[in-house]
């Protein structure tokens, strides 16, 4: 008896995958539970395992293939009595065409992402000696790893030139293609511009009674939570605050109706291998600081060495991104359909500002709310924003509104 391996449901949204590489080959004996497959999504990278044992008799996508939910990857011809006769009575099937293994031992032990192995493959790079930055090798490290040290610099006297010269060799391209997770941004980045009245309005925030804040609370709070209190949980509290205020930012629109959200689920936009992922603080309005603290490096480690699962990146009803921990003083937030709102951080900056009618130097921060101007009102946008100035400017307002 044979059993088909299809496409599991991949989550919210997600609708196809990519085969990104075959742990079995046609002919080899599988366990219940032993992953056959590792697919690439849009959102994280999965193993698709055997539920029951048998043979692997058929592969029906070969490594790099795009497939949808419900489709067949394989076949399981099921074992029955000696597993050795049922092995053998598996008909002859082409093999699957696949890029030559990785040489060394111990680097197909070594813990890495698929699009780590694909890269290592493709470069020629040992995984063993790739140095991992999260305890799992990434692609990121892959690349660093098979990029070439630099040359040494030897001076040479040269004759007086009239136009530079460009060594031979150095006008290449390579072409690489996109993984499921970069086209899915590229392709949902295009759409909320295309499918929504997006506007951005700004305001500028000083930071000064946070940070004292902060410097004042960080050693009792770290020794009673063990977690540092940081910039990102101030923001997710005065959010919440704000939405409360006005609460057609923390809404959808659905065909001709407005669905009003009475929860708080805040997507944090996290950097990670493969593009941006937004993991989801569900009912952020019933969680202390430090609980929020403890979720935002929780996503942070785990959007590193993959292990973000789809339930991760489901829903959300607002969003906010950080876009000052790579430097960013200012920048125009994308919106995260079906939302309507995002807001946007910027890097923190020592700037001149008049205080009662003296030029102070105060630590700054740029904030941006991108909206969709279909529900939103520019008048609602811009007091939302005033209210998460309020809320960080005095974090005692937070504690009083509740």
């Amino acid at each position: 008896m044979s059993t088909n391996i299809v496409v599991p449901e991949l989550g919210e949204s997600v609708v196809e995958a990519r085969v990104a590489k075959w742990l079995k080959k046609p002919g080899d004996t599988v366990s219940v539970g032993e992953p056959l497959v590792e697919l690439e999504t849009e959102k994280i990278d999965l193993e698709v395992s055997a539920d029951r044992a048998g043979v692997l008799s058929d592969i029906k996508h070969a490594e790099g293939a795009d497939v949808k939910v419900g489709e067949v990857l394989a076949v399981l011809q099921e074992v029955s009595g000696n597993g050795a006769q049922a092995k053998a009575s598996v008909p002859e099937v082409p093999q699957v065409p696949k890029v030559p293994e990785v040489q060394g031992a111990k680097g197909a032990d070594k813990k890495a992402t698929p699009t780590a192995k694909n890269a290592a493959k493709a470069l020629d790079v040992k995984l063993d000696a790739v140095e991992s930055s999260s305890g799992r090798v990434t692609k990121q490290d892959v690349l660093k790893a098979a990029a070439p040290p630099p040359a040494p610099q030897v001076a040479k006297p040269q004759a007086p030139s009239p136009r530079p010269q460009v060594p031979a060799g150095e006008r290449s391209e390579r072409r690489e293609r996109m993984t499921k997770r970069r086209a899915t941004i590229a392709r949902r980045l295009v759409e909320a511009q295309h499918n929504a009245a997006m506007l951005t309005t700004f305001n500028e925030v000083d930071m000064s009674a946070v940070m004292a804040l902060r410097e004042r609370r960080k050693e009792a709070f770290t020794k009673k939570y063990g977690v540092g209190v940081g910039i990102a949980s101030f923001f997710v509290k005065a959010a919440i605050g704000a939405l409360k205020a006005f609460p057609q930012i923390n809404a959808e629109i659905q065909g001709d109706e407005i669905v009003f959200k009475n929860y708080y689920d805040i997507g944090m936009a996290v950097g990670a291998e493969g593009g941006l992922v937004v993991p989801v603080i569900r009912d952020v309005d019933r969680l202390s600081f430090a609980d929020i603290e403890l979720s935002i490096r929780d996503f942070a480690k785990r959007a590193q060495d993959g292990s973000l699962t789809l339930d991760d990146l489901k829903g959300g009803t607002f969003t906010i991104t950080n876009g000052g921990v790579f430097g960013s003083l200012m920048s125009t937030p994308i919106l995260n359909p079906p939302q309507v709102g995002i807001l946007g951080l910027h890097k923190i900056a020592d700037r001149a500002v008049a205080v009662s009618g003296q030029v102070v130097i105060r630590p700054m921060m740029y904030v941006a709310l991108s909206y969709d101007h279909r529900i939103v009102d520019g008048r609602e946008a811009v007091q939302f924003l005033v209210k998460i100035k309020d809320y960080i400017e005095d974090p005692a307002w937070m504690l009083l509104e509740g």
